[in-house]
């Protein structure tokens, strides 16, 4: 093997490329010749230069990024505490209605004394809910809606049985807590979802969009875009 077809070899050896000759040939050549030794040597270090480089200083912007980020705030701060009050009061009615009727006689095996576990269990679950609300303020919209429906019925019959004279005042008062707790639940749930969330993906035509996403074209007729759909039924 001459120098020419040996550096050649070499060359397509460093380039991860198919030799021109047998390797063996080629290290065999190298043992002989220390012209190509001295090449090979010298087309490794210019290889490493031309691929591996040292990395170029940057500056250290860790305390510039802390310094700009806000530093989240506690929300609704007022309002969830009197939640938490609000809680704490219809807990406390709760328990008061269910010892009450223990001692009342309400708690037999009857249909009557059911119901009215079943109602001061109600009780004592809303207020473990708006307790929950209090301390995590993420959950109270999702007590928003049982809520609502809750003492939108509860008006109606109150109405109802203060008319009819089936139910006193003093009765008809104590479900105040409940209303109030709606109030401040859905304040706690309108401050929580103001608040900004890191990632929070962009919808057409709300806010800011990206120079790259156009808003898509409407009124244009054509196919409606279906949904995909996977096209194996097949267990994975």
């Amino acid at each position: 093997m001459d120098c020419d077809t040996c550096r050649a070899a070499l060359s397509a050896r460093l380039d991860g490329e198919a030799e021109p000759a047998p390797a063996a040939e080629t290290d065999a050549h190298l043992e002989q010749c220390p012209a190509c030794a001295e090449w090979r040597a010298r087309a490794e270090v210019l290889t490493r230069s031309i691929r591996v480089r040292p990395a170029e200083a940057v500056p250290d912007l860790v305390d510039a990024v802390l310094a700009a980020t806000p530093t989240p705030r506690a929300v609704a701060i007022g309002p969830r505490a009197a939640l938490a009050v609000v809680a704490l009061l219809q807990l406390g009615l709760a328990l008061s209605q269910l010892l009450t009727g223990a001692s009342g006689g309400h708690s037999d095996h009857g249909m009557t004394g059911h119901l009215f576990n079943e109602g001061a269990a109600w009780n004592l679950a809303l207020g473990v809910g708006l307790l929950v609300a209090a301390g995590q303020a993420h959950r109270a919209a999702g007590l928003l809606p049982t809520l609502t429906g809750f003492v939108a019925v509860l008006v109606g019959f109150s109405v109802r049985d203060l008319i009819t004279g089936s139910a006193s005042a003093e009765r008809v008062v104590s479900h105040l807590p409940v209303v109030v707790g709606l109030a401040l639940l859905f304040v706690v749930a309108r401050a929580f979802r103001k608040q900004p969330t890191p990632g929070t993906p962009v919808l057409y035509g709300q806010g800011e969009t990206s120079t790259d996403v156009s808003e898509p074209p409407r009124g244009e007729s054509g196919p409606k875009p279906r949904h995909l759909r996977p096209t194996a039924k097949h267990a994975a």
